[in-house]
């Protein structure tokens, strides 16, 4: 069984806290100061989760222990009205941030991800990916959790629907791994991957004489070699459904309807408790008014709709999502990991993000990739790789370095103003200055209140 260092849990969370750990065999020892924590850690080396509720003394308690024991791995808790403490927690140094509710699941999985990252340090094994996790720190994604935990608790379809990139697939794992048949397979079926003849091979398998119904019982034949077979009992997920031919979008609907099917190799009918999911772009429903998809089969899929918000409109996950995807990054290339400066992450937390997730992970790739040496990443480094308007490159060519700063400032002061809705206060503490510094810049750069200038 894991063991890990809780300090600073309030008593009255202490009880679900140990038993949602205890399911995912992980036990917990609690505490409530550094002092407590470094002669815990001297007996026996495990993971610290450290509760954030008390702001800055909790900080201060993650920076005395890792200036004595500077490998400790260390989590922090927050909660998710407070995104300025995850912010603070990704600064100090911790190798993930969790919401409360606190999930045993998800500690677990993190323990997991960050010893084999430790692992990779020293050795050539593959980094498992670490991009199942679902960050819900902010409003928007708390929502979708919502739903995520309703859907679970049913077998019906399910909907996810958001741009590329937003995390449509890993909201549908969340969905399976929650479910009580958690264990059953999750198969990803990619509809525009192949032609309509092999989607329908791939799905059903092949058919005697390509006779696919059993016209005695009215049921569809489904092969032992096919996709559908394997996903007996849990999770098929469909992407791009609206490209898969009306046949194979026919055959589909009977199946999810009848929930049973005749066996091609034996004959005999058998329950088919498949649970449909599809994760479908923001036009879906467009392509349902022009008939591309079958409005029997979105009935199956579509009990259930979860939209999933883009990165512009969850900003608060952004700083534990960055992380994430640079301490990942890090492990597969053995490098010991990086942190963000403040500033680097105050950037990242306002730009538009227009690819999502997907863009951000693709622009840690590449900073993580042409820095030599160091721990830290700067401002310079990600301005160096970033367009702050999406299109027109950030600086002009011959600009002077106050110049390109200047600049800079305007457009990034501008965004956070119009990211809080002209807050000064809340912009302030995002851009990490005081009021008065922020309006001092505000008035000598020209910058407006409620917009970009």
């Amino acid at each position: 069984m894991k063991s890990v260092l809780y300090l600073g849990c309030p008593a009255a969370e202490r009880a679900a806290t140990e038993k949602q750990l205890d399911a995912v065999n992980v036990s917990v020892v609690w505490g409530e100061n550094a002092t407590f924590a470094l002669n815990e850690l001297r007996v026996r080396n495990m993971p610290v989760l450290l509760d954030l509720s008390n702001g800055a003394s909790a900080l201060q308690i993650a920076r005395d222990i890792r200036s004595q024991r500077a490998s400790t791995l260390m989590f922090a808790v927050v909660d998710s009205r407070r995104p300025d403490l995850t912010t603070e927690a990704v600064l100090a140094g911790m190798a993930d941030v969790f919401a409360r509710p606190l999930g045993g699941r998800r500690v677990a999985n993190a323990i997991e991800r960050e010893r084999k990252y430790e692992a990779q340090e020293t050795t050539s094994a593959t980094v498992l990916d670490s991009g199942d996790d679902l960050y819900v720190h902010s409003l928007a994604m708390r929502e979708v959790m919502a739903l995520i935990s309703r859907a679970a608790g049913m077998r019906a379809g399910v909907i996810v629907r958001g741009e590329e990139g937003s995390g449509r697939q890993i909201a549908a794992r969340a969905v399976h791994a929650m479910q009580r048949t958690a264990d059953a397979a999750f198969i990803t079926v990619d509809c525009a991957g192949c032609d309509g003849s092999e989607l329908d091979v791939q799905l059903f398998g092949p058919s005697p004489r390509g006779h696919n119904l059993d016209h005695a019982s009215g049921l569809e034949r489904v092969s032992r070699q096919s996709v559908l077979y394997h996903a007996r009992d849990g999770t098929l997920y469909l992407q791009n459904i609206a490209d898969a031919p009306a046949r194979v979008q026919a055959r589909l609907a009977r199946l999810l309807r009848d929930r049973e099917a005749i066996v091609t190799e034996t004959g005999e009918a058998v329950p088919f408790d498949v649970r449909p999911m599809a994760g479908v772009a923001p036009g879906f429903d467009t392509a349902v008014e022009d008939g591309r998809v079958r409005e029997d089969l979105v009935r199956r899929l579509s009990v259930i709709r979860i939209e999933m918000p883009p990165l512009r409109n969850r900003r608060e996950d952004i700083p534990a999502l960055a992380n994430s995807f640079l301490r990942e990054k890090c492990a597969s290339l053995r490098i010991p990991p990086k942190t963000l400066s403040r500033s680097a992450l105050s950037l990242l937390s306002a730009l538009p993000w227009r690819g999502n997730a997907d863009e951000l992970r693709r622009l840690l790739d590449s900073i993580v990739t042409g820095i030599q040496g160091g721990r830290g990443i700067a401002l310079d480094d990600v301005l160096a790789h970033v367009r702050l308007d999406g299109g027109a490159a950030l600086f002009a060519p011959g600009a002077t370095l106050k110049q390109a700063r200047s600049r800079f400032e305007k457009e990034y002061i501008a965004t956070v103003l119009e990211q809080h809705h002209g807050r000064i206060g809340d912009a302030a503490r995002a851009l990490g200055i005081q009021r008065t510094n922020l309006y001092r810049k505000m008035r000598s750069l020209k910058v407006a209140r409620g917009a970009k200038s």
